[in-house]
């Protein structure tokens, strides 16, 4: 991994940009380094991440839901670039998945908010919470 000096290196070598304007670069046709199939690894392990209940099949559905299945599958390959970077880097690194729960524990008011948002759209009535009696 000493030819790719960070994570993003790979990523960028690989043909899988965090944004959207490098996208726009490729699109100029521009002669790019790199292995063609280097770009279809990521998108095959990805589809396979998705059908999982990990932490990456939990970021694909939370991305698809918001921005499409395609743009989901190319940010779940991003991170496992990512995490195969950091792996191969430093020998004594260790992949632990935090669950595909994370980010509800992470931020549980916020999953509150998801929550009754959810409800009052499919129930269509406004929904208030009240603490329970104790």
């Amino acid at each position: 991994m000493t030819r790719f000096p960070t994570a993003g290196h790979l990523v960028s070598w690989a043909r899988y940009p965090p944004s959207p304007a490098v996208r726009r670069q490729e699109q100029t046709h521009q002669h790019r380094q790199g292995q063609p199939l280097a770009r279809r690894h990521p998108w095959r392990a990805g589809i396979g991440a998705a059908r999982s209940k990990t932490f990456l099949g939990s970021r694909y559905h939370r991305l698809a839901r918001r921005r499409g299945k395609q743009r989901a599958l190319v940010a779940v390959g991003n991170s496992l670039l990512v995490i195969a970077w950091h792996l191969l880097a430093d020998p004594a690194a260790r992949f632990t998945d935090p669950g595909p729960d994370w980010h509800d524990r992470l931020a549980p008011i916020r999953r509150k908010r998801q929550l009754i948002a959810e409800l009052e759209r499919l129930s269509g009535k406004k929904v208030t919470l009240q603490d329970a009696a104790a």
